[in-house]
């Protein structure tokens, strides 16, 4: 179903049930999969695929030019996976560098306003309330919480079901599984009613009460810290959030 007042380019690649709404516009490298809705006034340009069962809301723009003053035309991609749902003016851009990727993945959330630029990775499962605005090749794992008006700096990466609360301008690394809240931010132990929701253990929860311990609550600094976790690890989620502090980091961990 397409709308007579949208545009939409004859090269595009819409598959069956697809809707879309007034006044919107769809370029020519576009591909939107099965039973995505693209309500009214959404523009979805350059090299973009969005995958089956998604909700665009009106005013949202996918794939524009990144607001990058190192773009130079050169092709790169913006991918949207399956039932993610993006709300009024929502703004997702195009990466920067040939045949990069600015992606966000299956079962999202972003609310109004929220912008996710260039060369960004979005996991599975992620909320962004309103107004969250996450600056260039920034990372955020699978089902982490991004509150209101939330600012992020380039290249911070945020773990797996973390939260970081409302107003927050967050300019380091936060550990998956941890919660963050102020401006500057601090940390407040373990994002426990998310973790909870999500069905983790009493196991994995006191094991990361414990490292969360020792990496903020002791006197030992990151390497040691880290020394002691590996030698008594026993659940994944306590090798997952090992893993998150050995990788490597251009901002370094919120302390």
């Amino acid at each position: 179903m397409i709308h007579p007042t949208a545009v939409v380019h004859p090269n595009a690649q819409l598959a069956r049930g697809v809707e879309i709404g007034p006044f919107c516009l769809v370029g020519e490298h576009v591909k939107i999969g099965r039973g995505t809705v693209l309500q009214a006034n959404v523009v979805v340009n350059g090299h973009t695929t969005i995958g089956e069962d998604c909700q665009i809301y009106p005013f949202a723009t996918i794939g524009s030019t990144s607001q990058d003053r190192k773009y130079k035309g050169e092709r790169a991609y913006t991918t949207i996976g399956d039932r993610t749902v993006l709300r009024e003016y929502v703004s997702v851009q195009r990466a920067t560098g040939e045949e990069e990727i600015t992606s966000i993945g299956d079962d999202c959330l972003l609310l109004a306003y929220g912008h996710v630029a260039h060369n960004c990775r979005v996991g599975n499962g992620v909320t962004m309330s309103n107004l969250a605005q996450l600056a260039g090749h920034v990372v955020v794992d699978d089902y982490a919480g991004i509150g209101g008006m939330v600012g992020m700096h380039q290249f911070v990466r945020v773990g797996k079901y973390a939260f970081v609360g409302g107003f927050s301008k967050l300019s380091r690394d936060l550990p998956p599984f941890f919660l963050c809240d102020g401006n500057p931010p601090k940390t407040y132990g373990l994002n426990s009613a998310g973790l909870k929701r999500a069905g983790f253990s009493a196991e994995d929860i006191a094991e990361l009460k414990a490292f969360y311990r020792l990496i903020y609550g002791s006197k030992r600094n990151l390497s040691q810290a880290l020394q002691e976790m590996e030698a008594t690890v026993k659940t994944q989620a306590g090798r997952d959030l090992i893993a998150f502090l050995q990788a490597d980091s251009d901002r370094g961990i919120l302390k």
